[in-house]
């Protein structure tokens, strides 16, 4: 058993490792922002669309599975935060040591922003567990509706609410924002660390990272907009 502690730790101790980590936790973010998103779509379908779909995650494996993935994308997103914190420190210091002192790089915004980024998007993601999972400081839990002849949780209801109430929406607008910037960066960087992006595609993966981040970004704020500014379920 040692043995393999003693593996996992040469290969986090390494740079190629720590990219590794980097990459392989941020594709299964992305998978995540992007399920998250259609899921959270339903809402526009109908009331007893999303509710569906909210009682299939909270049912499956016996109430479980849900909080298997929170706990997972918790997991994932610090352990993405703390390798990439370690690798651009790293840098710094090689770039120190090489040349006596620092010389600017060109870079864009979002890969100058990508560790606060980051960090800002990890305190929404506990602020969004709180507030609709955990349901502090509200009463969302006791929302319930009937769907095909059984009492389950209303989360048309509390969509609407939470969006209803101004400091959760900019909040929220502002959160996706800074997805935005952060997907647009890390989504050509994800390819170019797992071997997949040459020269030659590099601009190809850069212009479906901004497709990709600009999807994110309709998608999920559109539906904060449709209700708090449009009165869409009120």
């Amino acid at each position: 058993m040692s043995a393999v502690f003693d593996s996992l730790s040469r290969f986090y101790a390494s740079s190629i490792g720590k990219k590794i980590l980097v990459a392989l936790t941020g594709l299964a973010l992305f998978g995540f922002v992007i399920g998250h998103m259609i899921g959270n779509l339903l809402i526009f379908v109908g009331k007893d669309a999303i509710n569906e779909y909210g009682h299939m995650l909270q049912t499956a494996l016996h109430g479980g599975g849900v909080w298997i993935a929170r706990i997972g994308l918790l997991v994932a997103v610090v352990i993405h935060i703390v390798a990439t914190i370690s690798l651009t420190r790293a840098n710094r210091a090689a770039r120190l040591t090489q040349y006596g002192q620092h010389k600017p790089q060109v870079s864009s915004t979002s890969s100058r922003i990508m560790i606060w980024s980051g960090l800002t998007i990890l305190a929404f993601i506990v602020y969004h567990l709180r507030h609709f999972t955990l349901h502090a400081g509200n009463d969302y839990g006791t929302y319930k509706t009937t769907l095909h002849g059984e009492t389950v949780h209303d989360v048309y209801r509390m969509v609407i609410a939470g969006f209803s109430w101004a400091p959760a929406v900019i909040f929220y607008i502002i959160a996706m924002l800074l997805l935005t910037s952060h997907l647009s960066h890390g989504f050509s960087s994800l390819f170019q660390t797992l071997g997949v992006s040459t020269d030659k595609s590099e601009p190809l993966f850069k212009k479906l990272g901004y497709a990709f981040a600009g999807l994110i970004l309709v998608g999920n704020c559109s539906i904060p907009i449709a209700i708090f500014f449009f009165g869409y379920g009120r």
